[in-house]
C-alpha cells in the first residue's frame, strides 16, 4: 500500500461523473462525495480510466457532445483542474474485464471502467445506473450521483 493510500480512499471518476464535475453539473456539485473525491484530487488518489477519454473524444466527433475548447485540450484542463490523474490501463485489468464477477451487461467501457476500479480497489463515483446496481452484489464499491 503507498502512503497516498493510507490518507483516504483511492477514487476513480466514471465517465459521467467526469463530465458533470468538470463543468459543474448539479448532480456532482450537490454530491455527498464531493468533499472526498476534492480531497482525493488534492492527495493525488483521484483517477480516470483511459477507456472514459476515449468515450468522450467519441460523443464529441459523432456530435453528441459539443465542448468549449478542442477535446484534447478539454480532456487536459479537465484533468489539470482536478488533479486527475490517469488509471493504469494494465493487461490484468482488460483481462479481469472479460470475466467480471456476477451478471453485468456486455459494454466493454463500462467493464473496463469496473475491473480499474477494483484492480485500483478505489470507490467508483458514478451516475449510472446499472453500475450501481451491479455494486449492490458487493463487485465494486460505489459513490452514486
Amino acid at each position: 500500500m503507498t502512503e497516498a493510500a493510507t490518507e483516504g480512499p483511492v477514487v476513480l471518476l466514471d465517465t459521467c461523473a467526469w463530465i458533470w464535475l468538470t463543468t459543474g453539473h448539479e448532480r456532482f456539485t450537490s454530491a455527498a462525495c464531493l468533499h472526498d473525491v476534492e480531497a482525493a484530487g488534492l492527495s493525488g488518489r483521484l483517477f480516470l480510466s483511459p477507456i472514459s477519454m476515449w468515450e468522450l473524444a467519441m460523443k464529441v466527433a459523432k456530435g453528441k457532445l459539443a465542448l468549449s475548447t478542442p477535446t484534447l485540450e478539454w480532456i487536459q484542463q479537465s484533468k489539470r483542474r482536478s488533479r486527475i490523474s490517469d488509471a493504469p490501463m494494465r493487461a490484468e485489468t482488460v483481462v479481469d474485464s472479460t470475466v467480471l464477477p456476477g451478471d453485468f451487461h456486455n459494454d466493454p467501457a463500462d467493464r473496463l471502467i469496473i475491473a480499474t476500479a477494483r484492480s485500483l480497489d478505489a470507490h467508483l463515483v458514478t451516475g449510472d445506473k446499472s453500475i450501481i446496481a451491479y455494486a449492490r452484489g458487493g463487485f465494486v464499491k460505489v459513490w452514486k450521483l
